[in-house]
């Protein structure tokens, strides 16, 4: 990359974490009774949901932003089946191990933390799962800002992130190996940075509110998004 910015993403970091990624994220929240697999899931239902409450055409495209090893995509294949998903990230290991486990579904970009190598008006939806919280903050609102030019008219943006008013949250990420350098981000903090890169009505909803104990009692998530302590929260916004 140009010497012009600093890279938003530590590679080497990633990197380290590609191959024992999914045993540790198994077994750092193995506390909330779900696994990995849940908590990519429920994330894109979120998305598909709000999508369709606004009445939006089926997206052609999605960029899953920060893709890791893949964790999103079969969720995004399943809940929009005519979309292509392009993943990109910083880890080239991480990369090919989602290619690997998912031949076909998603085309993989490595990207070096510079300028998104894509032109603008490439996606109807950009979709990030826990991303933001590992990017130095002082970066945020020149990568919000290259997502929203790479996003069509009209087009969504859906950011989730680890909320750090939730005690249990703060507890996995501090034990989390691959979380180490990891900064918790308010809501209100990063709505705000949305707003400074030019996205507009730009809603945040709170998810997570009940463990794998007590799953009985999750179709009341639905009426709880507008409460500020859920496990984690997302931002969705339009371009």
């Amino acid at each position: 990359m140009s010497g012009e910015h600093k890279p938003a993403l530590d590679t080497a970091e990633f990197d380290k974490f590609a191959e024992e990624y999914l045993a540790d994220h198994a077994a750092n929240i193995a506390i909330s009774g779900e696994t990995p697999d849940y908590f990519a899931r429920y994330k894109i239902d979120e998305v598909r949901r709000r999508w369709d409450r606004l009445g939006l055409a089926e997206p052609a495209s999605i960029l899953d932003f920060g893709a890791g090893i893949g964790n999103s995509w079969p969720w995004l294949a399943r809940a929009f089946p005519t979309a292509r998903i392009t993943g990109l990230d910083v880890s080239e290991r991480s990369l090919a191990i989602a290619r690997q486990r998912f031949p076909g579904m998603a085309e993989a970009q490595a990207y070096d933390g510079g300028e998104m190598p894509f032109a603008p008006a490439s996606f109807d939806l950009v979709f990030s799962a826990c991303v933001f919280h590992h990017i130095p903050a002082d970066q945020h609102v020149r990568l919000f800002g290259q997502l929203r030019r790479a996003l069509k008219p009209g087009g969504r943006m859906a950011i989730f992130e680890h909320n750090p008013v939730n005690p249990v949250t703060r507890y996995i990420v501090a034990t989390c190996p691959f979380d180490e350098n990891a900064v918790l981000i308010p809501a209100g903090a990063l709505k705000r940075r949305e707003v400074e890169a030019g996205f507009r009505q730009v809603d945040v909803r709170y998810t997570g509110f009940f463990p794998g104990p007590l799953a009985a009692l999750r179709p009341l998530e639905r009426l709880m998004t507008a409460l500020p302590v859920g496990a984690q929260y997302y931002t969705f916004a339009r371009g």
